[in-house]
């Protein structure tokens, strides 16, 4: 029986089998494909004096997610899973919830922040268990994700510094 190590809020606590093995990758699309979502609401109504720079940053997180999307449904795939692919069901997989409207910039930053985390650990754990199935491909690709939500958050985290002067 395996235990996250993290303090993610896990759908899926035990990974013990293939069929849990299975749920945990869809569950991380799922919370990908949401992730994006969220970096792409925020793209399109981010307000305030900081506006341009925030509106670029979330379109540069955005887009990267964007990109890589497709090679995780097609890494699914390879496994011939099916990637969830309707609201409903990337809603119930996801571990990234919805944002609340009316958020000013810097709750949209820490928001995207604290999901960059989450989606670095559920990476982080994701990769282990593929490296214990011999899946050394996939754990490559998650591999580059924990990599690339780790460059997210270092930026959104910097973004929200307030420099003393």
């Amino acid at each position: 029986m395996r235990r996250p190590r993290s303090s993610c809020d896990w759908k899926v606590l035990i990974v013990d089998d293939d069929q849990q093995y299975y749920l945990g990758l869809r569950s991380a699309f799922a919370s990908e494909y949401a992730f994006l979502i969220k970096a792409q609401r925020f793209h399109w109504n981010v307000e305030g004096r900081h506006f341009y720079s925030d509106h670029g940053l979330f379109q540069t997180i955005y887009e990267e997610v964007q990109e890589i999307i497709d090679d995780f449904a097609e890494n699914l795939r390879k496994l011939q899973l099916f990637a969830p692919a309707s609201l409903g069901e990337l809603s119930m997989l996801s571990m990234i919830s919805d944002a609340s409207d009316g958020l000013v910039a810097e709750e949209m930053l820490q928001v995207l922040l604290d999901d960059s985390d989450k989606m670095v650990s559920i990476f982080r754990m994701m990769f282990e268990i593929a490296e214990e199935h011999g899946d050394h491909g996939l754990s490559n690709f998650l591999a580059d994700r924990q990599d690339a939500h780790a460059k997210h958050s270092w930026m959104l985290r910097s973004s929200l510094k307030v420099l003393s002067g």
